[in-house]
């Protein structure tokens, strides 16, 4: 049987078997937080805390704004783990996580995962893991624990589902600014500074 694989990496979803992972051996992904994000965890999470998502009140806060949900930020690390290191078949164990700074709007996360640990007879992998914002601060840090897939996983990269946030007048749910943003090349909205 002959299988063909798309010419650009980035179009196939494929795993790193227990076997193919040595401690030192990293992933990558790079998110930038937009209004929209906040405003779809807050939907999803039940989350609505007004530190989210009401600037009068984000602006009495320590945080003087609006920021994520932390575990916005979280997300993004079971991302790295489920789709690039060690990639599809790979369960969640256990994850510890230190916030260490606000995520807010416009803010663009390099969050990295790295093999610190191997445990032969469970097939287990420890990963450091980093979210690390644009200034080169780190905004997150933690450790995973995942038992990692033992058999090959590739196939095509699947695409999300297009959304769209409608927002009735008077829903208190979403109420981040957005007449401080720009829009961006696929539409979405980042502020100003």
């Amino acid at each position: 049987m002959t299988t063909t694989s798309p010419s650009n990496p980035l179009e196939v979803l494929r795993n790193r078997t227990f076997d193919e992972i040595a401690v030192g051996d990293h992933a990558s992904l790079q998110r930038t937080l937009t209004a929209a994000d906040i405003q779809l965890f807050a939907a999803i999470s039940g989350d609505i805390n007004p530190q989210h998502l009401d600037p009068e009140f984000a602006a009495s806060t320590p945080a003087q704004g609006v920021i994520a949900h932390g575990m916005w930020g979280a997300a993004l690390i079971s991302a790295v783990l489920g789709t690039q290191l060690p990639g599809p078949g790979t369960v969640y164990l256990a994850q510890t996580l230190k916030f260490r700074a606000p995520i807010r709007v416009g803010d663009t996360l390099t969050i990295t995962v790295t093999v610190i640990a191997r445990d032969e007879t469970k097939h287990s992998v420890v990963l450091a893991c980093t979210c690390v914002n644009q200034e080169g601060q780190t905004v997150i840090s933690g450790e995973a624990s995942v038992s990692a897939p033992t058999l090959r996983f590739e196939r095509p990269r699947g695409t999300l589902p297009q959304l769209r946030i409608s927002v009735a007048e008077g829903d208190d749910l979403v109420r981040v600014p957005q007449s401080s943003s720009r829009p961006t090349r696929n539409g979405s909205r980042h502020p100003t500074r």
